[in-house]
This record gives structure tokens, C-alpha cells and sequence, in this order.
């Protein structure tokens, strides 16, 4: 990414000031300052990467919208958006479970507006609820001051059966 007089122009030809993102500061990388890379295995690797929150905030992630993540209308397809809510609402419910492995049972996403190209868009968390089996979680995805997205859903709290599947 190049930088020029508070211009970022994305690897995909999306240029637009920072400020008009609603982001104050970026890295060079799009990335807010102070956030970091969230690890991710499997499916994750090939929709990230995500980042979380400075602080340690395991209840929120963020991604920089790049040209596979769009649509033919040009900006971030809704799948994309849904698939970051999984992410953000399921590491959550992982946390509130006491790290035990959930699975998403429910999850329902308003759209409310687009998400460009080169733009970052995080995900804060709220644990509405947790039972003995169940999480119930909402989020809301913006970026920078402008709301794009909400979700709310449900995850089951399974009980661990060894090692988890790594493809080869």
C-alpha cells in the first residue's frame, strides 16, 4: 500500500482519504494502529486474515476488505460480512464457554450499509447470555463512525472429542 498526503490507495485500486473511512490513524498496512493479527487456522486462512482489538480484546476482530472479498457490485460481498460475525461472535463464545469448542447454531445478519473495498471493518462482540450448553451473542460491524452491519446468534457448547481435523 502506498501512502500519499493522508491518501491510501489499496492494493485494488480503492482510494479514499483516511478520513473519509472515519479511521484517524491506519498503518501503513490499513490496519488501525495497535492492532494485531488474530491467529487463524483453516477456512480462516483463506477469508483473512483477521486482527484483533489493542489491548488484548478478545471480544471484537477486524479485516481490510481486498478484492476477493467482493462483489460484482464492487464492494464486500454479504457472505464476507457474515463470515466475519461467524469469526468475532464464535472466538466470543469460546471465551464465555471457558474455552470449550462451539459450534454456530443461529446466526442472523442485518445489512444495513456497503462495505467498500480497502477498508477495515471490525466487529465488536456483547455475550448476551451464557447457560450451561448455550451463548448468545450480538455484534455490530462499522467502519470507522459508520454502522454497516449487525448480528445476533446462538452457539452450542460441545464437548471436546480430541484433536481437532488438520488437512494435510
Amino acid at each position: 500500500m502506498r501512502v500519499m498526503s493522508g491518501m491510501s490507495e489499496a492494493r485494488y485500486g480503492c482510494r479514499q482519504s483516511f478520513w473519509e473511512q472515519g479511521v484517524a490513524e491506519l498503518t501503513r498496512d490499513g490496519v488501525p494502529e495497535g492492532w494485531v493479527l488474530r491467529p487463524t487456522k483453516a477456512f480462516g486462512t483463506h477469508v483473512g486474515p483477521f486482527y484483533c482489538p489493542p489491548g488484548g480484546d478478545k471480544v471484537g476482530c477486524g479485516f481490510i476488505a481486498d478484492e476477493r472479498h467482493g462483489n460484482k457490485r464492487g464492494v464486500v460481498h454479504g457472505g464476507m460480512l457474515t463470515t466475519a460475525f461467524d469469526v468475532a461472535l464464535g472466538n466470543a463464545s469460546w471465551d464465555a464457554a471457558s474455552q470449550q469448542p462451539c459450534a454456530t447454531v443461529q446466526l442472523h445478519v442485518h445489512f444495513i450499509g456497503a462495505v467498500k473495498l480497502g477498508e477495515f471493518a471490525f466487529v465488536q462482540v456483547e455475550v448476551v447470555k451464557a447457560t450451561r450448553t448455550l451463548v448468545f451473542l450480538r455484534g455490530v460491524m462499522t467502519v470507522g463512525d459508520r454502522t454497516v452491519a449487525t448480528a445476533d446468534g446462538v452457539w452450542k457448547i460441545l464437548e471436546w472429542r480430541g484433536k481437532p481435523y488438520v488437512a494435510s
